[in-house]
């Protein structure tokens, strides 16, 4: 008897145990590990991302130059299609395609690591709002695919792609430097302001779950979208740049390689950029053909992709004369009433370096009004040889500080990307290039600096930006492109900081009087408007490659400046032929808004001329060129290579000329 109940006390105790552990276990998987259950929600909650729309960026007026259009991709997940179900020709014909693309678009790399046979990827991008429409009604019956609501970017006014710039889907590499900001399949501002200012204008991304059936159907929102999270937009940018300048800098640069950059010379903001040959921003919008015209672009012989402003590196010509006039003014070495004889050219050593001038000069004035090469190449060797003809390292250090004050050899900071510095000569390079051991170098050697050639190489929006110093007297803003943010997100500081030049106002009214008479009375006489009282100075800068490149840098009015502009024009000649007379369309379009009836001609004869074959040729001249083997570097200048500066005033008389017209005396 006892031993019974004995038994029956163990089997009691057994169950006891048993029913303890299972409580146990059901209390684990139910309230301390959690991993069962987000393995289940992992099968039947699908967490889509939710892209937040781009900021919208506005010209300097308000008007819209980058909107959002939206767009509809069709997502797929590998392992959720139901290939032995699915109706895979109704499909086919909701969406326009054949079996075999419908195969093609679900075959991806899987090895690559960029794609997942369990990450929903891009079936198709950008669905017409009326296939989108269509598919809706019946996309319950296709598992595994589901419709991603997108904006992609569209440029209303079809002009400014490099300033603009352009987006593109993200790559391991931005996804592997983000830090966890982008994932396969986001899009990234790849060039121009989209690039600059990423940060602001992406916005931030959000979250929806969404609930799937044991098919893999969406059949609703998780939990009445309780987890999820809202997309927040990206800030709206407010440029600097005027849409209806840089229209028109662009008609009037067509069939032209070279630059144009404009600029507020009291703020520093930039009115336009230009860099031709240029090409539509929508035909990189993310779009199935965006990869054809992207490769298209890129392998082009005239280097859309290259952007001019900021990139090449240009010798300036006689545009840097003003520089010289400055530096030279400043240090005392030039003296701004001290009359000069030009007898046609510059002789040294049994040489002669001609000049289209000739004649007396009553000083500065008159030596940049007429570009006369004679006086500046005399001039710049009395600055080198400021210390003595021994020791031309010191003079040209002087020199270059005042290069350096005025933004050259350096970044200006402007807030975009792929600047170049630039660069001048620096007495450390002569002595390297020129051994003491040699003979040394002295000032007959560099010479050619002095009117804008040799080693000196300016970028477009260095060119500009001197300008805006000279119009200002003496100071300038880094330029930039952002005005503000509309929401009143700050711009960066070093927009408003004033970089000042230790030269003395009144040597900088010396050199605006000559170039005021440069354009009423001087070699730029094409870039004249009655009544805008325009200032500004030619350039013909030398190419060893073919035709010399057309200089022009100017602003506008004289007093109480609002513009200042640099036009450089590869393979056109001189200055005046074709930079001075688009430089003073262009201040006239700005000041005046219109174009005067008797300057219609010179607006025509811009916007027909076509340089791209002399351009396409002097390329090919390069090359042949550079085959050749090197000639020895005299340590003096060939007078040979040196350009004489430009008449005063020419235009191509033909819609399709590419030479320089007739000398209007």
């Amino acid at each position: 008897m006892k031993s019974g109940l004995n038994r029956q006390f163990d089997i009691q105790r057994i169950f006891l145990v048993c029913a303890v552990v299972l409580i146990a276990k059901a209390a684990q998987l139910q309230i301390f590990d959690d991993s069962f259950r987000r393995r289940a929600d992992a099968t039947t909650i699908e967490n889509l991302t939710v892209y937040p729309p781009r900021g919208l960026v506005y010209d300097r007026n308000g008007a819209l130059i980058i909107n959002n259009e939206a767009t509809y991709d069709l997502m797929a997940t590998y392992q959720l299609v139901d290939f032995k179900n699915m109706n895979i020709p109704k499909f086919c014909g909701i969406l326009g395609i054949t079996e075999t693309e419908f195969k093609q678009y679900l075959t991806k790399d899987w090895k690559s690591g960029k794609f997942s046979r369990s990450v929903p990827f891009v079936f198709i991008k950008k669905m017409a709002p009326q296939t989108y429409a269509r598919l809706q009604e019946s996309l319950y019956e296709f598992p595994g695919f589901f419709v991603q609501v997108r904006n992609i970017r569209g440029y209303p006014h079809r002009v400014g792609a490099h300033v603009l710039g352009y987006i593109n889907e993200v790559d391991p590499r931005d996804i592997d430097r983000s830090d966890g900001k982008y994932e396969t399949g986001d899009y990234i501002g790849a060039a121009g302001i989209e690039a600059e200012y990423e940060d602001y204008l992406r916005g931030k991304k959000g979250v929806t779950s969404l609930l799937r059936d044991n098919i893999g159907r969406i059949v609703g929102k998780y939990k009445n979208g309780e987890l999820d999270t809202a997309s927040v937009a990206g800030h709206d940018l407010l440029s600097s740049i005027d849409i209806r300048l840089q229209e028109y800098g662009e008609y009037l640069m067509q069939n032209k390689t070279g630059s144009v950059v404009a600029i507020d010379p009291q703020t520093g903001q930039i009115l336009c950029m230009i860099s031709g040959p240029t090409y539509d921003p929508n035909l990189l919008i993310m779009t199935q053909d965006r990869g054809q015209e992207f490769s298209r672009l890129l392998t082009h012989p005239l280097k859309y992709f290259f952007d001019r402003t900021v990139m090449a590196k240009y010798p300036p010509g006689s545009i840097f004369k003003t520089a010289v006039s400055l530096a030279g003014l400043q240090e005392g070495v030039i003296y701004a009433d001290a009359g000069f004889n030009c007898s046609g050219g510059y002789t040294y050593a049994g040489r002669t370096y001609k000049c289209h001038h000739s004649g007396h000069l009553n000083g500065v004035v008159d030596a940049i009004s007429h570009s006369c090469n004679t006086y500046y190449m005399s001039k710049y060797r009395d600055i080198i040889d400021h210390f003595g003809y021994s020791n031309p390292q010191q003079g040209l250090d002087v020199f270059n500080k005042y290069l350096k004050e005025f933004g050259f050899g350096q970044r200006l900071g402007i807030d975009y990307p792929n600047e170049s510095p630039g660069g001048f000569p620096t007495s450390a390079y002569y002595d390297k290039l020129y051994p003491k051991k040699l003979g040394g170098w002295h000032s007959p050697t560099i010479m050619s600096c002095g009117i804008g050639q040799g080693e000196l190489q300016l970028t477009t929006l260095q060119m500009a930006n001197f300008a805006a110093c000279i119009a200002n007297r003496g100071y300038w803003y880094a330029p930039h492109l952002a005005m503000k943010f509309k929401d009143g997100t700050a711009i960066p500081d070093r927009f408003f900081v004033k970089h000042e030049v230790h030269v003395d106002r009144r040597h900088f009214d010396t050199v605006v009087e000559g170039m005021s008479q440069c354009v009423t009375s001087g070699t730029a006489r094409i870039a004249e408007v009655p009544g805008l009282d325009i200032c500004g100075k030619t350039g013909t800068s030398q190419n060893p490659h073919g035709d010399d490149h057309s200089v022009f840098f100017a602003f506008a009015p004289k007093v109480n400046p609002k513009i200042a502009i640099a036009v450089y024009v590869e393979n056109a000649g001189w200055g005046a032929s074709f930079a001075a007379p688009i430089a003073g369309l262009m201040i006239e379009r700005f000041l005046n808004d219109t174009i005067a009836t008797d300057r219609k001609h010179i607006e025509d004869n811009m916007a027909k001329a076509n340089l791209i074959n002399k351009f396409l040729a002097n390329k090919a001249s390069a090359k042949i060129r550079a085959r050749a083997p090197a000639p020895k570097r005299d340590s003096i200048p060939n007078p040979e290579d040196l350009p004489s500066d430009e008449p005063e005033g020419t235009i191509p008389t033909t819609g399709n000329s590419t030479g320089t017209g007739q000398k209007k005396r």
